[in-house]
């Protein structure tokens, strides 16, 4: 049963494989590009034509040393001798230590992390949203209130120097009368 689980799921995958590397490409016949079988072929055939060469054979058994050879660090490992490496080590001893430190710091404050006060975040972030929705609202409506209440701070500004200006000018009437009777004015 597992096997047969296996084997459908890596049929999946070939498929997958197979349709990204053909995209929706169908053969003649209708059905989709199998690309397996053409691969098993080329890879039977450069099996065959590497058996047949000596040179190819012994290529093969010197895989391994070929790609230790190839591993960047091998360089390292062949030119840096391990009393430079130590020194590499002791000379970035602070910055290790202080790193050690700062992740001992980190793992002490794990608790915190793992707290039910960061598992509710995202049950807040919901009520924090609608919270917002809400104070956005309310700055409408007092933007809205604060330009009302300048047009009326303006109009009663309006009438009040419009009230100052007629009592100046009753008042001015009121002093040309008095001095028109002779009636002295109250100071």
């Amino acid at each position: 049963m597992e096997k047969k689980l296996e084997t459908d799921n890596l049929e999946t995958r070939l498929r997958a494989l197979e349709s990204r590397i053909y995209g929706e490409k169908r053969a003649k016949s209708g059905k989709p590009v199998k690309c397996a079988e053409p691969l098993a072929r080329i890879q039977a055939g450069l099996t065959n034509m590497a058996n047949k060469r000596e040179r190819v054979k012994i290529l093969h058994k010197k895989i391994e040393d070929l790609m230790k050879y190839l591993d960047p660090q091998f360089t390292d490992h062949i030119t840096v001798p391990d009393t430079m490496k130590l020194e590499f080590i002791l000379a970035e001893e602070d910055f290790l230590l202080s790193q050690a430190a700062l992740l001992e710091q980190v793992s002490s404050l794990q608790p915190l992390l793992d707290s039910t006060y960061i598992r509710d975040v995202p049950e807040h972030a919901t009520k924090l949203q609608r919270l917002s929705q809400i104070h956005i609202r309310e700055q409408d409506q007092t933007e809205a209130q604060s330009q009302e209440v300048k047009k009326l701070f303006e109009e009663y500004n309006k009438m009040m120097f419009l009230l100052s200006k007629q009592f100046t000018q009753w008042d001015e009437i009121l002093r040309k009368m008095e001095e028109a009777k002779g009636i002295r004015p109250v100071e």
